[in-house]
């Protein structure tokens, strides 16, 4: 146990590490390596650029599978079908109240911050990369969760129709019980095949983030965040009070646990969402730290921190309010009470639907703006920087998935405080090992 402990021990510490040093690396090629093609062909959009992407494919090919078969053992051990819908109703419940609190607390953080007044908007040019957003009707939203083809679902990755799929499959394996074991003992191998898997890729991971943030900081360096710092500004501060005030206040509310241990627990899950902004890719670290550090049972988190990669990004949110009100004031365009509350109800909707890949808020986010009739032109304004929020709200993201999870685990009886407790001097003294 002590050795396994060692190892995952070492692994954060590395990819953390791995962070650090992108950074430095990054900023170092920016600053001080001339432009040219050993720098910007072979470094930058070579070798960083291949070996990151690569990784992130790596995280991508395990998100299906891993997210399906997750979910139908995470339904199927819950057993009692009443008990199961309990757990869903709070669980989508807590998902879709901390969402629009996100949004409305971003509306009001950028309303106070105003970081749009007195910008020179004469050199902004067309969106051209952002992929659009369709606006669908509420009807065509929820019939669009259901799969008329589940194969079709998993190969395309639409995540709610997998979702929906597999809780109906984890159900129905549940009520049939022995008559199915074949079957369900398959799923549970077969989960345990995907855990294995994403183990291995991990073994990259520290390799694969430091690509990954090196091509970043050598891309922007420090000169793009100087124009955008109040948008930067609103944005982090929206995310900081989602999560060390609502988040942490609703744990402590509901559970009592200490948030100042969680985080603590919580943080090289964090660091890893934060390096890769994939929440998907987070949901076997997630599920582990909550069952090794939390206390909180697999049969819990093996459902809700797979939902909530897909449907619970606050993180996502947060942006999105602090966009429309940066691009409202940009372009001198006044927003009322109902335009705020479209801005709600949509970014709420869309959030829901948004995969738990890098840089998709920003498509969502034409929707968003479409809603309220923005200029989608003011999504140029945002791009450059938007790689380094992204990460950020990615951790606040698992964060909020983790909170959840703890709290419904904690209403069920199925939170072992004693772990909760041990966990902090069990850590201190693995590190000293």
């Amino acid at each position: 146990m002590s050795k396994t402990e060692k190892k995952k021990v070492g692994l954060t510490t590395r990819i953390f590490i791995s962070l650090i040093l992108g950074a430095i690396a990054g900023v170092l090629l920016h600053y001080f390596v001339p432009s040219g093609q050993i720098r910007d062909d072979i470094i930058i959009n070579g070798i960083f650029y291949v070996v990151g992407q690569g990784f992130i494919r790596l995280m991508q090919m395990l998100v299906a599978p891993l997210v399906f078969c997750s979910l139908v053992c995470g339904s199927m051990s819950i057993g009692d079908t009443k008990k199961l819908g309990q757990v869903g109703v709070k669980t989508m419940l807590f998902y879709l109240a901390t969402t629009a609190c996100a949004i409305a607390l971003a509306l009001s953080v950028a309303n106070v911050i105003d970081p749009g007044i007195g910008l020179d908007i004469s050199s902004i040019e067309a969106a051209k990369d952002v992929g659009s957003a369709e606006a669908t009707n509420f009807a065509d939203t929820l019939l669009n969760i259901i799969p008329t083809n589940p194969f079709s679902a998993l190969a395309n990755g639409e995540m709610l129709q997998i979702i929906v799929f597999a809780l109906i499959v984890g159900i129905i394996l549940a009520k049939l019980g022995d008559r199915v074991e074949t079957v369900s003992n398959f799923f549970g191998q077969f989960n345990d095949i995907m855990m294995e898997m994403t183990m291995m890729v991990m073994a990259v991971a520290p390799i694969g983030v430091f690509c990954l943030i090196a091509k970043t900081f050598a891309g922007i360096g420090f000169d793009a965040f100087i124009p955008m710092l109040k948008y930067m500004l609103a944005v982090l501060v929206g995310l900081a009070m989602q999560c060390f005030i609502v988040y942490l206040g609703m744990l402590k509310i509901f559970t009592g646990l200490n948030p100042i241990i969680f985080i603590k627990n919580f943080f090289p899950v964090m660091a890893f969402a934060f390096s890769t902004a994939t929440s998907n890719a987070t949901i076997p670290l997630s599920i582990d730290a909550l069952a090794k550090k939390m206390g909180v049972s697999k049969k819990i988190s093996s459902f809700t921190v797979p939902l909530g990669a897909t449907i619970n990004m606050d993180g996502t949110a947060i942006m999105q309010g602090v966009a429309v009100v940066f691009v409202a004031q940009a372009f001198g365009i006044q927003l009322d009470m109902m335009d705020y509350m479209t801005v709600i109800g949509t970014a709420t909707l869309a959030s829901v639907g948004t995969a738990g890949v890098p840089g998709v808020g920003l498509i969502t986010l034409t929707m968003v703006f479409n809603s309220v009739n923005l200029p989608v032109e003011g999504i140029a304004l945002i791009m450059g920087i938007d790689r380094i929020l992204d990460m950020t709200r990615t951790a606040v993201n698992i964060t909020g998935d983790a909170v959840c999870t703890t709290i419904v685990a904690h209403q069920n009886k199925m939170l072992d405080r004693e772990v909760f407790k041990n966990s902090v001097s069990k850590s201190n003294i693995s590190g000293k090992e």
